[in-house]
């Protein structure tokens, strides 16, 4: 049983793409979710769950787009805060309620969460992270000639909106969260890649228009707390080799220099699985016991080694 566990929720698991995005939706959503927590949970142990907000913030952004004559638009960091807030009370409410069916008595905290970056992070002079929906490359026009946007073609599915992602370097919050786990209260921290803050001179902090990768920073999260493990849940059982081809080949438990091979070798396609590989491959780097990269549906087998991609020291 792991002690000190981060688990990391994908965005597509709170707000996939095939849904409208209503309140209720998304409720639903929130439930599946802590059906699937509620073992890990039960295990005891601290318990930090981190998640993705890839959909959300884009869909913040898009309101804004079509409100912009009306109401002044927000910067993206506090764009990001808003999903942070959405997102983590749904999930909370959703935990909260499926334990109390279990008769479960822990406290379940939101807890909004600012992450430094560097300044001058090449991502701000190279804008790579897609969020929001999916347009037409007649639409993506439009929104570049009219808002600036940043788009890119993405997978062969439509044109989306790209920002700077860059890398984390720390989390503000570690201290608040340290203490709330050890005290048995399951965190929901470091939403959406957490709030991207940079360390001014005057050793004050300013919000700076990015969203960072929700997987690097839960495993930054993860090397700071000193936890057992970093679960990634996602929409894939297993870390595949040649994915979507009749000859992949799943990886079930592999070493750290193996994968760093494979990684090497262009097998993860970049805003996909690539982030969750070079996140687990920091997070052994730095310490870390385990780091497994499994389906929502299957955490606790994933958990128990039944399951999911195992990467381990070596």
């Amino acid at each position: 049983m792991s002690q000190r566990l981060v688990v990391a929720i994908g965005g597509n698991a709170t707000h996939p793409e095939n849904i409208r995005g209503t309140t209720e939706e998304q409720e639903e959503l929130a439930a599946r979710s802590a059906r699937a927590l509620r073992p890990l949970v039960e295990r005891g142990g601290e318990l930090v769950i981190t998640h993705g907000n890839g959909p959300v913030v884009g869909k913040i952004l898009l309101r804004q787009y079509y409100a912009r004559e009306h109401i002044a638009p927000m910067r993206l960091d506090v764009c990001v805060a808003h999903s942070q807030g959405g997102i983590g009370h749904l999930l909370m409410q959703g935990l909260e309620d499926e334990l109390a069916r279990a008769e479960i008595d822990r406290q379940v905290a939101c807890l909004i969460t600012r992450v430094e970056v560097a300044e001058d992070d090449p991502a701000f002079h190279k804008p790579t992270k897609p969020i929001g929906p999916f347009f037409s490359a007649e639409e993506a026009q439009n929104l570049h000639r009219t808002l600036g946007w940043n788009m890119m073609e993405d997978a062969g599915r439509g044109w989306r909106y790209v920002v700077p992602s860059p890398r984390p370097k720390a989390i503000l919050e570690l201290g608040l969260i340290a203490s709330l786990a050890a005290q048995g209260v399951v965190v929901i921290a470091a939403g959406g890649g957490g709030i991207p803050m940079v360390h001014r001179a005057d050793g004050s902090y300013s919000g700076i228009p990015a969203v960072v990768d929700k997987d690097l920073t839960s495993a930054l999260l993860g090397s700071a707390l000193g936890a057992d493990t970093l679960l990634i849940l996602t929409a894939v059982s297993k870390v595949a080799i040649g994915f979507g081809k009749t000859d992949a080949k799943w990886l079930e438990t592999v070493t750290a220099s193996a994968l760093h091979a494979y990684e090497k070798e262009g097998h993860f396609a970049a805003g996909s699985m690539a982030p969750k590989v070079e996140a687990a491959l920091k997070f052994i780097e730095h310490g870390g016991k385990r780091a497994i990269i499994a389906h929502l549906d299957q955490a606790l087998a994933a958990l128990d080694g039944q399951t999911g991609t195992q990467v381990v020291p070596g």
